[in-house]
Order: C-alpha cells, then sequence, then structure tokens
C-alpha cells in the first residue's frame, strides 16, 4: 500500500511536470506566430506604402512622357522651326532684323571707393 501511494505521487509529479512544461511550449510556439505574424503586417504595411508612392511615381512619368509626346509632335510642324531659326537671328530675304536691347542703368555720379578711400571716410568721420 505504500508503494502504491508512492507511485501514485511520482505519477502526479510526472504528469503535472509535463502537463507545465507542455504548456510553456505551447506558449512558445503562440508567441512565436503572433510575433511572425506581426511581422508580416509590417512589411504588408511597409509594402503598400512604397506601392502608393512608385504609382504616384508613375502617374508623374506619364504625365511626362504625354507632354513630351506633344512637344514631339510640335517639333514636326514648320512653324516651330521656323521660330527656332529666327531667335538663332535668321532672316527671310526681304526682312531687316530689329533688336530689342534692355534699358541701361543709370550710374551714379560717385564712382566705387578703394579699399583707402573707404579707411580715410571712416578717419574723416571721427
Amino acid at each position: 500500500m505504500i508503494t502504491k501511494d508512492r507511485k501514485t505521487k511520482k505519477g502526479l509529479r510526472q504528469n503535472i511536470f509535463f502537463s507545465v512544461l507542455l504548456g510553456v511550449l505551447l506558449l512558445v510556439v503562440v508567441g512565436s506566430l503572433i510575433i511572425a505574424n506581426w511581422r508580416i503586417n509590417q512589411k504588408r504595411a511597409e509594402y503598400h506604402a512604397q506601392i502608393e508612392a512608385l504609382q504616384a511615381e508613375l502617374q508623374a512619368l506619364e504625365t511626362k512622357r504625354q507632354q513630351l509626346q506633344a512637344q514631339i509632335s510640335q517639333t514636326a510642324e514648320e512653324d516651330y522651326w521656323e521660330e527656332k531659326i529666327r531667335e538663332q537671328g535668321y532672316k527671310k530675304p526681304g526682312e531687316e532684323v530689329v533688336t530689342v536691347l534692355p534699358a541701361e542703368e543709370e550710374t551714379t555720379g560717385e564712382p566705387a571707393k578703394g579699399f583707402w578711400g573707404q579707411v580715410w571716410d571712416k578717419i574723416k568721420f571721427w
């Protein structure tokens, strides 16, 4: 009878130990799965933000492409080339070239003073 009590106590202790060990192991596995899921969600959010940025960049590039296509079609016209040639100073036979110069700036009556002139003005001030 005494041996039966010892065996049941020993078996009970082993059952408790293995139950706790199994519970801890289960918590570790579940915790690692939760952490992995959280990291995956973070990466997913980063990728969505990156996709949105790339789509905005794609839209900007598409707009620029359309502008360049419009410029290409414009350069095919004869008026465009005539304007470019006239900007370089060429003229048609029988025409005169008129150049408009910018207005001249008025100069002050006093010339710029050198280093020694500025020193002399400071000395005279005292």
